[in-house]
């Protein structure tokens, strides 16, 4: 079992910056790759962003690719994800997951997920 729990959000302004925690606990986090996934009301899930598991291959939606920035810290069991120059449309609630299986953007995947964090941005 790993419990995943995310941190981070809140209500910013267009433009500004946000950084999401995701701290695992439970089995060894370095056995997962960490996906970033957000839903906003009346959409489904959609994937964010992805990281392997030492870290060294990350895959973007297009939607943030060059905005957004994954990373991790497996000494402290923690994934980030760093949002840059927000918009409306980024306004969801975030969710980590992890995947024993390689990097995917498929949500069926993910074996854990977090409870989720709101990110609002207002216009």
């Amino acid at each position: 079992q790993v419990q995943l729990v995310e941190s981070g959000g809140g209500l910013v302004q267009a433009g500004d910056s946000l950084r999401l925690s995701c701290a695992a606990s439970g089995r060894t986090f370095s056995y997962y790759a960490v996906g970033w996934f957000r839903q906003a009301p009346g959409k489904e899930r959609e994937f964010v962003a992805v990281i392997s598991r030492g870290g060294g291959s990350t895959t973007y939606d297009d939607s943030v690719k060059g905005r957004f920035t994954i990373s991790r810290d497996n000494s402290k069991n923690t994934a980030y994800l760093q949002m840059n120059s927000l918009k409306p449309e980024d306004t969801a609630v975030y969710y980590c997951a992890a995947a024993m299986s390689s990097t995917s953007r498929r949500i069926e995947s993910y074996d854990y997920w977090g409870q989720g964090t709101q990110v609002t941005v207002s216009s």
